[in-house]
């Protein structure tokens, strides 16, 4: 099972973190599968970091073999969908970036990729027009709607086919809009799909 994340995916979330980059195609990175947190289980905050930020993101399930898959047809490989949190080692990024150097951990470390349950796409009208939002200790820290992504769901799948072969339970994070923070010990973070609590957990 693969993990692939696409980065500066909504043009409010490249202004707060004053990105000037500008690409044709999605940026993509990877997370291995022992990122994956799943079953509403704890997110232990590492040792490594004192810089923890959220970034909630809509994640979609591949369910079928795939391959230079063409965009027209890339809504066939994906039924399910959820809510995710894409952790981030702020401090060890920013320190990496600036070393020029890969940033692989400060991305890819051990449970950074929580996701909460999957519901049927069938429940959207249109892929391209989801609400989500995160709340924190019951406050809206971050919400975002899937009409604001700069390179939409099918798009992005057709991207990465022509690198990656897409396999059944691979997963695509999908983006994070403006509104990006930091956790600490005990927040009580719950994720959602319009009004539909689908990710529910505690940090420890």
């Amino acid at each position: 099972m693969k993990i692939f994340a696409i980065g500066l995916n909504y043009a409010s979330h490249k202004e707060e973190m004053k990105s000037v980059f500008v690409s044709e195609e999605p940026v993509i990175f990877m997370k291995p599968d022992t990122a994956l947190l799943k079953n509403g289980q704890p997110f232990f905050l590492p040792d490594f970091s004192n810089e923890i930020h959220y970034e909630t993101e809509i994640v979609i399930k591949i369910n079928r073999l795939g391959k230079n898959i063409a965009e027209r047809f890339a809504h066939r490989y994906y039924q399910e969908i959820t809510v995710g949190i894409d952790f981030t080692a702020r401090d060890l990024q920013r320190r990496l970036k600036q070393q020029g150097m890969p940033w692989e951990i400060a991305k890819s470390f051990d449970n950074s990729a929580p996701v909460g349950s999957f519901v049927s796409k069938d429940k959207f009208p249109d892929m391209q027009n989801i609400d989500f939002h995160l709340d924190i200790n019951g406050k809206t820290v971050q919400k975002g709607n899937t009409a604001a992504m700069i390179f939409s769901v099918d798009k992005i799948i057709a991207y990465i086919s022509k690198f990656f072969t897409l396999k059944i339970g691979d997963l695509i994070f999908t983006g994070t809009p403006a509104g990006i923070g930091p956790v600490a010990i005990n927040d009580h973070l719950e994720g959602y799909i319009g009004d539909e609590k689908l990710l529910d957990f505690r940090i420890k």
